[in-house]
């Protein structure tokens, strides 16, 4: 579950970040695995008997490193080299090579003005956000997305995020304006600068 929590920042951003970049390793890769570890055995104890407030601070270079080293077997076909950066105050940008054949495929309606007849093949998606955190709910604020830095529109964005996050469970994909439940008894998550801190 800890798992679709990144996977929203990542896709329901498709998400990461070309601010600054990252360094990883794969001491961080495991680092950050074994976070995630720890956050989900935490989540299994009642939150109210084990006392609230346990804090597990997660840093941009561990997200980062185990995107590189872990993270493709749990990916979408056609979304590769996810990166995040953690800016703070909330705020978070995200980056993707995102495979917009498939897409374009499925939703091109073949008239002059579509924009699905524009577009094709592997291609840089960027997109920056403010994650709301609260009572263990979260919700993503899209700011802005760019396809080959061209500025999108949100429901262009959407219908990427729709397409890469379907599953049986959820045929329709994600939706990037809905507020969603936070894993493993997580009450907030606290976005700085550099590093996200989980709140249980």
């Amino acid at each position: 579950m800890v798992k679709r929590m990144f996977a929203t920042i990542v896709l329901g951003s498709v998400a990461a970040a070309w601010l600054q970049a990252a360094t990883v390793s794969r001491q961080s890769a495991d680092a950050f695995a074994e976070k995630v570890a720890v956050i989900r055995r935490q989540g299994e104890v009642d939150a109210r008997a084990a006392g609230a407030g346990r804090r597990t601070p997660v840093t941009q270079d561990e997200l980062n490193s185990w995107f590189t080293f872990r993270a493709q077997p749990l990916l979408p076909n056609g979304v590769t080299q996810p990166e995040v950066t953690i800016v703070g105050q909330g705020r978070l940008a995200g980056q993707a090579i995102v495979d917009l054949d498939a897409v374009a495929k499925r939703r091109a309606s073949g008239g002059a003005f579509d924009p699905w007849a524009l577009v094709g093949g592997r291609v840089p998606v960027k997109v920056t956000g403010i994650l709301h955190t609260r009572d263990g709910l979260g919700r993503l604020e899209i700011e802005s997305a760019e396809v080959s830095g061209v500025p999108v529109p949100p429901t262009l964005l959407q219908e990427l995020v729709s397409f890469y996050s379907r599953s049986p469970e959820r045929p329709s994909g994600v939706r990037l304006d809905e507020t969603f439940a936070l894993p493993a008894n997580i009450r907030q998550i606290e976005v700085g600068q550099g590093q996200a801190v989980v709140v249980q």
